[in-house]
């Protein structure tokens, strides 16, 4: 089993807003995954070391516990270099810099269409399936049109404190896109979509959860 890891490579959600990938969305499903035999290929749009948000900076505990996620982020290579490649999953984690970046990757999308109408896996958690809301299947039609999803959400949004700051709100992009979007009844719970081949998370905490549903699925094939 292959799966790809998709990443940001943006680096500012706005001025004096710096952003990045939200470090434990990767490295919780990355060390699920490969824990589980499946081989993971990390890729960004611009390849090489992948950005940390700042706020995600590990501590001591977590650069031990994440030594090997940690060192796959260092060498990404370029989503262009894999247009043609097939993988078994694409899963992108989030941090504010999908928002930026993957939104409006053409290189995803095509690989995401492909894949997806291959009945291929496509998972995000929390922002990553902002870099979705652009997308489309090769019917093209939206990405999210009639499916059952989630994703963090404008109330997330708000508490964060970056409701203004955001080129757009995940949670209503999503429903604009055709999404039956769904979410847990408070904020910052766990929470996982799964519709058929869509795996989504809603936010950080639903890391763990969204790796648990990606290694199941991905074991049933």
């Amino acid at each position: 089993m292959r799966a790809l890891f998709v990443t940001t490579s943006a680096t500012q959600l706005a001025p004096d807003h710096p952003t990045g990938l939200w470090l434990e969305e990767f490295a919780l499903p990355y060390l699920a995954a490969t824990e589980a035999g499946i081989t993971v290929t990390v890729a960004s749009p611009q390849g090489g070391p992948v950005p940390l948000d700042p706020k995600t900076e590990p501590n001591d505990k977590q650069r031990d516990t994440w030594a090997r996620p940690l060192e796959a982020l260092r060498h990404s290579v370029t989503l262009a270099s894999l247009r043609d490649e097939t993988f078994d999953a694409i899963f992108i984690p989030g941090g504010h810099g999908p928002m930026v970046d993957l939104a409006h990757d053409a290189t995803l999308h095509a690989l995401v269409a492909r894949h997806d109408a291959a009945g291929k896996v496509i998972a995000a958690v929390c922002h990553g399936p902002a870099a979705l809301v652009h997308a489309r299947r090769a019917d093209g039609q939206p990405f999210f049109q009639g499916r059952r999803a989630t994703g963090f959400t404008n109330a997330e949004e708000f508490l964060a404190r970056l409701k203004d700051v955001v080129p757009f709100l995940l949670e209503d992009e999503m429903k604009a896109g055709g999404a039956d979007f769904h979410s847990a009844l408070l904020p910052l719970l766990s929470h996982v979509e799964q519709d058929g081949n869509l795996i989504t998370g809603q936010n950080p905490n639903s890391s763990e959860a969204v790796a648990k549903a990606l290694v199941a699925t991905l074991s049933q094939r």
